[in-house]
């Protein structure tokens, strides 16, 4: 069994031994956690928390023990049900509600789940807010409210289509556009609540047919639920076969966006933000963001439209403070993570499939030759263990120093930019490894560049 206690929330396998894996004790523990944080920012006041979830198997025990611990908490909840990460976010703020809990372990396999903590803006905590619900977890600080302040639930059920309303009116969303583009579009939402949100706005956008693969909400995921590659061989089948213009896959929690070419090519989960954002600063030139180990095209495309670009330590938080810092117009991760602040501050794959489908109905081409309008890179992933007594971050350090004439960044591990590519080395916050992440022009270049990274810390050791 697992548990990851993080400053973004609570994940773990279901059942177990409490403190072992995401049982129902703690379940409560860091809900009541929470709520207690919560209440202790806003002291006096009855607040008011959104709660929604994806539809992995466990979900309807986990939501019915957060909602139930709420209460016991003294505080309301407005009950969403099957949702969206990205609704979750945008109904806190339409809602006026103090915080939001998103029930879903986004990527992870189907015995997983997880608590996704939100503030009053439907963002993430950041880095002390969430070390605080972790302190307050493991005290004897927590008090749960009297028969007479027990809280009330309120039932929502049309929080997805506000939160599609909320993209149609987007002013870059050009819904006549893509009606008259006449597209045909795939769509596999891997059994969860993508297969709601995202064919319904789909229908919103005009698009003409959409071919639904696993898009019934069952929990029961018929792959892999990371939208990489390997794992979306039916639907890149499925798309030249059914003649369709486009593929979108998204994660359970429906925050992450990949797409498939029409020769049922993969478009390249880095390349979502790259194109979203060559879209939005076409129209609203500025600046933009993405995390140290997203790829270096977003920031060619950025400098190309007169617009400057900045990178953020991995993480989401990290990646919209920096966004907040530099006033940037579109950013987000490489992972298909589009974040546009002009709806919220938040991944969104509504937004980014909507921003998208413009794009791709303004220029009139196929989805593969948009593709190669974007300058070409390839990323290479590898890792080196280690041995739980060596000093990562000494390793790291000596890295950063080999490497001093070339550019370097620490803000989050050590990443090196070369003139045609770079590195990124990270350790692991859970076992003693090097994430060592690499882009070069070609796959070779970037896996020959990582071999090379690994020699020099085979050196170190």
């Amino acid at each position: 069994m697992s548990l990851i206690k993080s400053i973004s929330g609570i994940r773990g396998t279901i059942g177990g031994v409490p403190g072992d894996g995401l049982s129902p004790i703690d379940v409560v523990k860091f809900t009541t956690a929470f709520a207690t944080f919560q209440q202790r920012k806003q002291p006096g006041k009855r607040l008011k928390i959104v709660v929604g979830r994806d539809a992995r198997l466990s979900g309807a025990m986990v939501d019915r023990l957060v909602v139930g611990t709420l209460m016991g908490m003294g505080i309301d909840v407005i009950e969403t049900g099957l949702s969206t990460t990205p609704t979750v976010e945008v109904t806190v703020v339409d809602k006026k509600a103090d915080g939001g809990i998103i029930l879903t372990a986004s990527h992870n396999p189907r015995h997983w789940n997880a608590l996704k903590l939100l503030n009053s803006t439907g963002e993430f905590l950041d880095a002390a807010e969430g070390n605080e619900v972790l302190r307050l977890a493991e005290s004897d600080e927590l008090v749960y409210a009297d028969v007479e302040t027990l809280g009330h639930v309120t039932e929502d059920l049309n929080t997805i289509d506000r939160h599609i309303e909320m993209v149609l009116n987007l002013p870059l969303v050009d819904v006549e556009a893509i009606k008259k583009a006449g597209f045909r579009v795939a769509v596999d939402a891997v059994n969860s609540t993508g297969g709601i949100a995202i064919p319904r706005l789909l229908r919103a956008l005009g698009v003409k047919e959409v071919v639904e693969l696993n898009c019934e909400p069952t929990g029961d995921f018929a792959h892999n639920p990371e939208p990489i590659p390997q794992n979306l061989t039916q639907i890149a089948e499925a798309v030249p076969a059914q003649k369709c213009d486009l593929g979108i896959v998204v994660d359970p929690d429906v925050d992450r966006l990949a797409l498939i070419c029409e020769t049922g090519e993969m478009f390249g989960e880095e390349y979502t933000l790259v194109s979203v954002a060559d879209y939005v600063l076409g129209h609203t030139p500025g600046n933009t963001v993405s995390n140290l180990s997203s790829t270096r095209a977003l920031r060619d495309v950025t400098n190309a439209r007169g617009g400057s670009y900045a990178a953020a330590a991995v993480g989401e938080v990290n990646v919209v403070a920096k966004m907040k810092e530099t006033h940037a117009i579109i950013g987000g991760e490489g992972n298909g993570g589009v974040i546009y602040p002009e709806l919220h501050y938040g991944r969104d794959a509504l937004v980014g499939v909507a921003l998208f489908l413009s794009l791709l109905a303004h220029k009139g081409m196929k989805v593969s030759e948009l593709r190669k309008t974007y300058p070409n890179y390839e990323i290479s992933k590898n890792r080196k263990d280690l041995t739980a007594d060596m000093d990562v971050d000494g390793i790291l350090a000596k890295m950063a120093q080999k490497y001093a004439h070339e550019q370097v960044n620490t803000i989050d591990g050590v990443k090196i930019d070369f003139a045609d590519s770079w590195v990124h080395l990270r350790k692991s916050n859970t076992e003693p490894i090097i994430r060592i992440y690499s882009e070069a022009s070609t796959t070779e270049k970037a896996d020959a560049l990582a071999q090379q990274i690994i020699k020099d810390i085979e050196g170190l050791m």
